[in-house]
């Protein structure tokens, strides 16, 4: 089977890494906006071009005679790239352009919930001009502010954290209608939020390890929020602030919700679907959904997935996912992204980055290999046993890597423990060199227990 990633992050090198190993696999392609050392040192072959250049890369799919494209990232989705890759007689994982409105329209997701009665709503309202939005804020005291359409994960803006009061929100909102079609402002919630990915062929749904991301960009949760700064789940289903009845009560928001999709479009929602909740006083909350792997999210679920993805993802073509069982190892992990000093408001680009230090990398035959660690992935991807690195937004020129504007890569600590996991992820983290910096509260005891105690606050 020849396959072809699209997209250039960590979420793409850790799908790719994963599809590398399936026995499944004949040659793997890949198109990326910039190179990522790591997918492209698996690849036969690969396009450097814009992702959501669907004509290109639907083009360059049929050369390669390509079976299978797996989308990463949802700007892609948004213009119906899966319409054009199956309307050419090439599979694709990953829902068609209108099933996608579930994360690319934020709008259209919470009329989604409301029309269909799902569960874990907040109190919302849907703004097209500022009429009807003074009232909104009279009623509530605290609002987040959400641009209907895509913003890389940093357009959302909070009541006490962004904002200080309705002057600064019916500015922000002005700003945003001048981009997108719609605004949500919804009532502000108070919990600890969590990940669930979950596999889906349009009628089943399985999922996979609930994982909590962190958004802002200096530690204690402070500074501008991000795509994603860093993650950890457990070695089991659950988070350490959770109990097992909060995460099946998410699922069947999911499970919910595409049934939803699929009455509401006509069209069976194939790939993952990501959901976003926060655990509150009146139980769980449905926060925005995801068309994909999240990213950092995917880094913690796929590295401990045992079920081939392979195989995974033909079971979703089929339509026989209920028929797989779908094991990950009982393992914790803890990511931690590093990014570009200024980041996210003015990162500092096209500055080398290097991983200083020895280790191992796997051949394609199996043999350990011992080499110098200093980012020039030609000979492979690199790994340290039970940790990981990904590569993200960076570009490898001259044997060298070098920053872009957006985040560079992401290390895995795995273990038995999230304590164990973290010890890893730190050790991998003190070994790069750069002008860059990371999250290093991430997984942390203190931290975790800070989340413990604000449930249990909340539960009484």
């Amino acid at each position: 089977m020849n396959v072809m990633v699209i997209g250039s992050g960590g979420r793409e090198d850790v799908i790719s890494e994963a599809i590398h190993r399936s026995d499944k696999l004949g040659s793997l392609y890949a198109v990326m906006k910039n190179r990522n050392p790591g997918i492209a040192s698996r690849c036969e072959d690969f396009l450097l071009a814009k992702e959501t250049d669907v004509e290109r890369v639907v083009d360059y799919a049929l050369l390669k005679k390509i079976d299978l494209a797996v989308i990463g990232p949802e700007a892609p989705l948004e213009k119906g790239i899966v319409d054009s890759l199956e309307e050419n007689g090439i599979d694709a994982i990953g829902p068609k352009k209108i099933p996608a409105k579930i994360e690319t329209d934020k709008s259209w997701a919470r009329q989604l919930m409301r029309d269909h009665n799902i569960e874990g709503c907040p109190e919302f309202g849907i703004f097209r001009d500022l009429e009807g939005v003074k009232e909104f804020l009279d009623d509530h005291r605290e609002v987040v502010v959400k641009p209907s359409g895509l913003t890389g994960g940093k357009g959302v803006k909070v009541v006490g954290e962004h904002l200080k009061d309705k002057r600064d929100v019916i500015t922000y909102i002005k700003e945003v209608l001048k981009k997108h079609e719609s605004v949500v402002l919804e009532e502000k919630l108070d919990g600890e939020e969590f990940t669930i990915q979950a596999f889906t062929d349009g009628k089943d749904l399985i999922p996979s390890p609930a994982v909590q991301d962190h958004k802002r960009a200096y530690g204690g949760d402070k500074g501008p929020n991000t795509g994603g700064m860093g993650s950890y789940s457990d070695n089991g289903d659950i988070l350490p602030f959770m109990e097992r009845r909060d995460y099946d009560d998410a699922v069947k928001i999911l499970e919910r919700t595409l049934a939803a999709i699929r009455e509401e479009t006509g069209e069976k929602y194939k790939g993952v679907l990501y959901g976003q909740f926060m655990l509150c006083r009146e139980g769980i909350k449905l926060i925005e959904y995801n068309a994909r792997f999240g990213d950092p999210e995917a880094m913690n679920t796929i590295p401990i997935l045992k079920t081939d993805l392979l195989d995974i993802f033909e079971s979703i073509l089929d339509e026989r996912l209920n028929s797989l069982d779908i094991e990950h190892e009982r393992k914790a992990t803890v990511c931690k992204y590093v990014v570009p000093k200024g980041y996210p408001e003015d990162p500092k680009i096209d500055t080398v980055i290097k991983i200083s230090g020895r280790m191992e990398r796997e051949t394609d035959k199996g043999e350990m290999v011992a080499n110098l660690r200093f980012a020039n992935l030609k000979m492979g991807h690199f790994q340290m046993p039970r940790s990981k690195i990904f590569y993200s937004s960076v570009d490898e020129r001259d044997g060298k890597i070098y920053t872009t504007s957006s985040r560079s890569l992401s290390v895995v600590g795995i273990a038995d423990t999230i304590e164990e996991a973290e010890k890893i992820a730190e050790g991998e983290l003190s070994k790069i060199e750069g002008e860059v910096f990371s999250r290093h509260d991430i997984g942390k005891e203190s931290l975790i227990r800070k989340r413990i105690e604000h449930i249990k606050r909340l539960r009484g």
